[in-house]
């Protein structure tokens, strides 16, 4: 059956936003609720995307693939997705990078911003819906804080605008804080405050800084209010999910709703935030330094296992990183590469189900349980692999056709065309693979040569010196395979 193409079983398209409850954790609310969308059929987020004053490392890129997983299980399941990830293309670390450096600020976004979409694009992530900048929405900024300033949430002074943090009943309650134990972030220039727990919409103009013109003079936004105001332009009023990293719950994610509340705004339904990628127990961050940028990964691991390995744990959990668990990732995805190989020798092409296994579903229902829906995807692994063992082409068909539809919900079916296509990328990588395959072969058929003769002694010579060399031999029916030891690869 090699070359030839087998469709699974014939299944219902997976639509059904009326009839599955799917859950997820809402910060505001410190439990796990079920989502009901605001408008049937449809869902909006809103995820806080990046600050480009340098190039990402993969906490940065965590966050935006995180919420790629999100979106694509909602569009799984039938809903239209509008998916909007802002950039913050000007800030305090920005300007400062561009006076050392020498560079006028927006080349230091811009370079930024280019490696970030390439971290995203390199990982898989799909483009989203809107990716506005924060500098491309001065009057829309300029618009809401005329409005809060009239409503006596906010006021100027020395040509800054601040918001009243005691006007808004409800402030603190995403972070769950006491306004009188407040220590707000405050920065150079804050000047005219009537309260020192008050926020800076809009910051005046310093010697030398990027400016814009507003009614209370020249200046630059404040962080907070972009994303109000972003949010209000392309999601409206209120819309559904509203993400970002854990640490944006305060002050960044608190200031927004305090904005938009009392803008009029009924704002986010729901707050979801992932949890950081560590290294000592340490958030990774630049000024510890202790960064792993997504460029330098990528040329030493491929992008699928990066995915693999960022997306696999809980994106509320915690990620430890370390070299060790990056190579085990890397293993637990070859032994799903590995079966996908076999199967397809075996059966040939395979589509993917058009649904999911019903264990994989509830778990991907149940605030997002990457863990225990991979869980599912192994245990299919080894239900097929098992199949191929007994000679079981039907039963072999239907886990491949399963894994891939698995696979593909997540965004690591290897046999995606996105996936195929990304090979191309690196044509040396390539060529270096072939001339290795190329090598290999030679080898093993030394090796069979030695079988064949019945000079066990060299084959298994052969085979150790293979396995030194971090090669893993697998002799099959329609003969011997290698891969990598790590998984890198197989032929």
């Amino acid at each position: 059956m090699t070359g030839s193409v087998v469709t699974a079983r014939a299944v219902s398209p997976a639509y059904y936003p009326c009839r599955v409850t799917l859950r997820l954790y809402d910060t505001s609310a410190r439990q796990i609720r079920d989502f009901a969308p605001l408008v049937p059929g449809h869902v909006s987020i809103y995820l806080c995307g990046a600050t480009v004053q340098a190039a990402p490392h993969i906490g940065h890129i965590r966050s935006g693939l995180n919420f790629d997983i999100m979106r694509r299980w909602f569009t799984y399941r039938g809903y239209e997705v509008t998916f909007v990830r802002n950039v913050t293309d000007i800030d305090d670390k920005i300007i400062a990078k561009a006076a050392d450096q020498g560079r006028p600020w927006w080349a230091i976004g811009y370079e930024n911003e280019r490696a970030f979409n390439a971290g995203y694009d390199g990982l898989g992530c799909l483009p989203p819906t809107y990716e506005p900048r924060a500098t491309g929405h001065i009057p829309e900024m300029t618009e809401m804080m005329r409005t809060l300033i009239d409503n006596g949430h906010a006021y100027a002074a020395d040509g800054n605008v601040y918001f009243d943090v005691r006007s808004y009943d409800d402030y603190l309650q995403l972070s769950n804080q006491e306004l009188d134990n407040l220590l707000q972030p405050a920065g150079e220039g804050e000047t005219g405050k009537r309260d020192p727990r008050d926020f800076a919409m809009w910051k005046a103009v310093k010697p030398g800084e990027p400016s814009w013109e507003t009614p209370w003079g020249r200046g630059r936004p404040g962080w907070h209010l972009e994303c109000s105001a972003m949010a209000h332009k392309y999601l409206g009023s209120a819309f559904d999910v509203h993400g970002g990293g854990v640490d944006l719950v305060f002050p960044h994610h608190e200031n927004e709703i305090a904005q938009s509340r009392t803008f009029g705004d009924e704002f986010a339904r729901y707050w979801t935030h992932n949890a950081w990628v560590t290294m000592s127990g340490e958030k990774m961050s630049k000024s510890l330094g202790n960064s792993v940028l997504v460029s330098e990964m990528l040329k030493q691991w491929r992008p699928i296992v990066l995915r693999y390995y960022l997306g696999s744990p809980h994106y509320r959990s915690t990620i430890e990183y370390s070299e060790e668990s990056l190579r085990e990732a890397e293993a637990a995805f070859s032994r799903i590469e590995g079966f996908l190989q076999r199967a397809g020798e075996t059966v040939g092409d395979v589509q993917p189900s058009a649904e999911v296994p019903a264990a994989f579903a509830e778990a991907m229902d149940d605030d997002f349980a990457v863990p225990q829906a991979l869980a599912v995807v192994h245990t299919t692994v080894r239900q097929g692999n098992a199949a191929l063992g007994e000679d079981d082409k039907d039963a072999a068909t239907t886990a491949l056709a399963d894994v891939r539809a698995m696979l593909g919900v997540l965004g690591l079916d290897p046999l995606a065309p996105q996936w195929q296509s990304a090979k191309g990328d690196a044509a040396q990588g390539a060529e270096l693979r072939q001339a290795v395959d190329a090598l290999v072969r030679l080898v093993l058929d030394q090796r069979q040569a030695a079988r064949a003769r019945k000079d066990y002694a060299t084959a298994d010579g052969i085979r150790d010196e293979l396995k030194q060399a971090g090669l893993v031999i697998e002799d099959t029916p329609s003969g011997p395979r290698w891969e990598l030891g790590g998984g890198s690869g197989s032929h």
